[in-house]
């Protein structure tokens, strides 16, 4: 069965930076669109980034873009997400997400456990 697993989250000071991993596992095509979402207490959920399969292409929220970079490892089965100069906004739980889909902007029915991300002084 699907899968996804993040790891990477923890406690970075603001202006620093952190890296996210998810791993999938259960995919029956090569790969799928992945997506990052993020919640923080009291807050709806909130797009962060995907990143494509059919062609790589990457889309970011505006509260992220230039901060933040998504990547894959197709080989490992993993897409990553790169957050530098963050702030204490960003402070959420972190989830990955796919839909099986080739593109993005599909509603996501497989999602990982979430990993905290806290960013604070």
């Amino acid at each position: 069965q699907v899968q996804l697993v993040e790891s990477g989250g923890g406690l970075v000071q603001p202006g620093g930076s952190l890296r996210l991993s998810c791993a999938a596992s259960g995919f029956t095509s090569e790969w799928y669109a992945i997506g990052w979402f993020r919640q923080a207490p009291g807050k709806e959920r909130e797009d962060v980034s995907c990143i494509s399969s059919s062609d790589g292409s990457t889309h970011y929220a505006d509260s992220v873009k230039g901060r933040f970079t998504i990547s894959r490892d197709n080989a490992k089965k993993t897409v990553y997400l790169q957050m530098n100069s963050t702030k204490p906004e960003d402070t959420a739980v972190y989830y990955c997400a796919t839909a099986l889909r080739l593109t993005c902007g599909w509603e996501y029915q497989y999602w990982g456990q979430g990993t905290q991300v806290t960013v604070s002084s």
